[in-house]
């Protein structure tokens, strides 16, 4: 994300986004009743109704909006962002609608009537370059390898070894540990990795090292324990405190280790609290330290017209200084948060109920 203009005062933030990972931010950031203005291709009629051959063209236009609808469709690259029509060229009537298709590249204005302090916290995080680290999980057999993203994790590919019983197995292993290696490094020369995280259950891990020569692809490399082989392996390895280092810049790391405290809180009965009910018991008795909320939770509600509720929750936990965290439902994290209702905060102190 590239912030391009910036005014506080009057509430305006202009943004350049570059990519996925941008556009599931500014979903989590443009809310009901802010402004958007900037570029957009808007449909105009040609010719008369009464007229056989009318067509219509899409035609550019500058217009601002007020948002009443924000969609994020991460397997259709886009940003949908609709509402009323505010500002528009002469021939487009204001109080008509529409909808703002932000893509790679795009170029949008936000105006808020205030900027909450997790929002900046947020255009911030994105406006900073991601470390590109790769995860790789393997065994003598199977191997999994994904790429970290800001909203949690894309798996990129598996390999499969051939291990027969009565063959040589250090032959077979080191033609696969091979296999590996030369996927790693076709990885790092197209991504150009930072980090690669290598995990594995016993001492394979070890093994494949023993076949990696020195050079950058064995500089980057940090060694992690997975218990299994599979996707739920790279879940696992993300807890792991070796790849928490690795991530500390990184967003994931952080909503796997607060979720991760969230449930032990939970499950010691104490500094914890979950469901929009309890949760907004909290805030409003100014016990929350840290808010989270998955993007799924708060996209539910939006479709159903009925995120006043999150909204005040989420307003009133930034009032009263507590930090709020977004967590992206893509991941294992996200998952076990919605499993709890989608909402939940870390307490600075155990409420009492009568």
């Amino acid at each position: 994300m590239k912030i391009i203009h910036s005014d506080l005062k009057k509430g305006e933030i202009k943004v350049k986004a570059e990519n996925l990972d941008d556009l599931w931010y500014l979903s989590q950031i443009i809310e009901k009743n802010d402004f958007i203005k900037g570029r957009t291709f808007r449909k105009i009629k040609i010719g008369e109704d009464t007229e056989r051959k009318q067509s219509i063209i899409k035609k550019p236009v500058f217009l601002k909006i007020q948002v009443e609808k924000v969609e994020f469709g991460k397997n259709s690259s886009t940003l949908r962002v609709s509402g009323m029509i505010k500002e528009a060229p002469e021939d487009i009537p204001l109080g008509s609608y529409h909808s703002f298709n932000v893509e790679e590249n795009s170029i949008i204005e936000i105006i808020k009537q205030k900027w909450m302090k997790f929002q900046l916290e947020k255009l911030n995080e994105a406006s900073r370059q991601q470390a590109k680290i790769l995860v790789c999980v393997h065994d003598r057999e199977e191997a999994y390898f994904a790429l970290m993203k800001k909203y949690g994790y894309e798996l990129l590919s598996s390999l499969k070894g051939n291990v027969a019983k009565k063959a040589d197995l250090k032959q077979i292993e080191g033609k696969f540990y091979r296999e590996i290696i030369n996927q790693l490094n076709e990885y790092n020369m197209r991504y150009g990795l930072s980090k690669i995280i290598l995990a594995s259950p016993a001492f394979w891990k070890e093994e494949l090292m023993k076949e990696l020569e020195d050079g950058p692809i064995k500089e980057k490399i940090i060694l992690a324990t997975c218990s299994s082989i599979g996707e739920n392996a790279i879940n696992e390895v993300l807890k792991r405190p070796e790849t928490e280092n690795a991530l500390k810049q990184d967003r994931i790391a952080k909503e796997y280790h607060y979720v991760e405290e969230l449930l032990a809180e939970i499950a010691k009965n104490n500094l914890a609290s979950y469901g929009l009910k309890e949760t907004k018991n909290a805030v409003e008795a100014g016990a929350v330290r840290i808010l989270l909320v998955t993007d799924k939770f708060i996209q539910g509600r939006r479709m159903e017209n009925n995120a006043g509720e999150v909204d005040y929750i989420i307003n009133a936990a930034d009032n009263s200084k507590g930090d709020v965290l977004i967590v992206s439902s893509e991941h294992e994290a996200g998952r076990k948060l919605d499993g709890l209702g989608g909402i939940a905060a870390i307490l600075r102190y155990k409420l009492s109920y009568s």
